[in-house]
């Protein structure tokens, strides 16, 4: 019989922790070096780090508040199509980012549906460039990954719970004081700091929605540093920057979160008796039914210009096809064991290091390893391991995210019953966790390759002529003027990136 409470991997997901921290350190240190030291921020850099706040908070705000009445709507009502309503709202933040403001702009631009319906009412049209488009488009990326999260938080509280407060007859409100509040305590301020870092790292969204002076982000200026400029010293002083607010941001995350105190369970799945029906049944239609509306507008947009370019596919199309898939696939089973890896430990500095990717961008991050592998091996020969490991390391956030609370549910539910049993290791792993943890690794998988699919970063840099990955075929169309061709390649971007998403998810078991 085990005296304490038994850790899987604990060395494993230590070395792992190291690993990660030494793959972001390298190619920091990589351009500090080239850069002969930093520079002192300028008025311009002191402008783009306000913004960059700015627009993190609202958009981190907005996105939860809008993302709790749906989560809690989807969470008590049962009716047909709600799975498949539960993986809509994950296609958005898996969406390729071109592609998808590209969907907003039909939308919600100059010539969009919404400003020829304020039109036709004799209304002014609405500007979507400046803070509140960057706003809006971060709104549309992160509200769903929000509401997923809520939604597992829901999901986690014991069904027996639900039972009694419907046999005591409750009302309404006592069922959320004493068991929603608890467990929104502890996942909204996750929810906030994810959203908060992410917002962070906005580099397509600002580039095409903000982009002028007063609506430039640090990422924006990174990019700007490297691609204009080519300087370095200021590169690496903002990407120090960035790096010390996401880490801050990560931080105040992991002391603010407390545990939901929902109690044990028998993993049965939780039938809401106590959701009231009449008007409050309407307003969790009317919430569902603008949900879905804002969230399939623009992705039915991207269908429509896309389905015109099908037959303008150019040559090479497949083999880029092929090259997103191979890094999308391995993308996502190395995150997600590096996100189990690292959350098994259970030590908090572990979870700490496992989040620090977010405060680096990829741009950083690959501009980096070029200039370590440029004198040793030509950097095109390295271009899709490359992208590779960067897509792991941006990913491995948010699956730890997914997979470590799920992992504490089940140690604090169920640990100390298997510590009785003298489960250790690798049987642990197999009887203990894997099957409670199936729709969170599932999850976490599919999130990490769809945004490795929809990514164009490292590869810009690495790629030679015959080296591309689906994003970079289609913005090289993009650049040739091919639009229309360009629109065929995003809408098969979006299937691949979608169909990825929803086998890992679906893989995973009920949500």
């Amino acid at each position: 019989m085990a005296r304490r409470p038994v850790a899987i991997g604990g060395r494993l997901g230590v070395g792992a922790a190291l690993t990660v921290a030494l793959c972001l350190l390298a190619p920091l240190a990589a351009i500090l070096w080239r850069a002969g030291g930093g520079v002192a921020p300028g008025a311009a850099d002191w402008a783009a780090l306000r913004f960059t706040l700015l627009q993190s908070a609202l958009s981190a705000l907005v996105s939860v508040v809008l993302a709790v009445p749906v989560a809690r709507a989807l969470a008590r009502r049962r009716f047909a199509g709600r799975r498949a309503l539960i993986v809509l709202t994950g296609a958005p933040f898996i969406l390729p980012v071109v592609v998808a403001v590209t969907g907003l702009l039909t939308v919600f631009g100059r010539q969009g549906v919404v400003n020829d319906l304020l039109g036709l009412a004799g209304l002014d049209p609405v500007r979507i460039y400046g803070l509140h488009g960057v706003v809006l488009a971060h709104v549309f990326f992160n509200m769903p990954l929000a509401v997923r999260m809520l939604l597992q938080g829901w999901q986690a509280i014991p069904a027996e719970r639900f039972r009694l407060a419907a046999q005591l007859d409750l009302p309404p409100c006592q069922v959320f004081r004493l068991l929603e509040w608890p467990m929104l305590r502890a996942v909204v301020p996750g929810a906030l700091a994810a959203i908060f870092a992410i917002c962070l790292g906005s580099f397509a969204v600002a580039l095409i929605l903000g982009g002028g002076p007063r609506a430039t982000t640090v990422e924006l200026a990174i990019y700007q540093a490297f691609r204009f400029d080519f300087d370095l010293g200021r590169a690496a002083m903002l990407a120090l920057v960035q790096f010390a607010i996401v880490a801050t941001a990560a931080l105040v995350a992991l002391r603010v979160t407390v545990a939901d105190g929902s109690g044990t369970g028998l993993d049965r799945a939780v039938m809401r008796r106590d959701a009231p029906g009449g008007a409050w049944r309407l307003l969790d239609a009317a919430v569902l039914s603008v949900a879905v509306v804002f969230l399939s507008g623009p992705l039915l947009a991207v269908g429509w210009r896309g389905v015109g370019g099908l037959d303008r596919m150019p040559d090479g199309l497949w083999q880029a096809a092929g090259n997103s898939l191979v890094v999308a696939v391995l993308s996502a089973l190395l995150a997600a064991g590096l996100a189990l890896t690292l959350a098994a430990a259970r030590r908090r500095w572990v979870e700490v290091l496992g989040l620090m990717p977010l405060a680096l961008s990829a741009l950083v991050l690959g501009t980096g390893y070029f200039l370590i592998a440029n004198p040793l091996i030509a950097p095109s020969r390295l271009a899709l391991a490359m992208t590779t490991l960067v897509n792991v390391l941006m990913a491995l956030p948010f699956c730890l995210r997914v997979i470590a609370p799920a992992l504490d549910r089940v140690e604090r539910d169920h640990g100390p019953l298997a510590d009785q049993l003298g489960l250790r290791g690798l049987a642990r792993l197999r009887w203990l966790l894997l099957p409670r943890m199936r729709p969170a690794l599932g999850y976490g998988a599919g999130l990490a390759g769809a945004l490795s699919m929809g990514d164009l970063g490292v590869i810009t840099l690495f790629a030679d002529p015959e080296r591309a990955t689906l994003p970079l075929f289609m913005y090289r169309l993009m650049g040739a003027y091919q639009m229309e061709a360009a629109a065929g390649v995003g809408l098969l971007l979006l299937c691949l990136s979608f169909g990825l998403f929803a086998l890992f998810d679906l893989g995973g078991g009920r949500a």
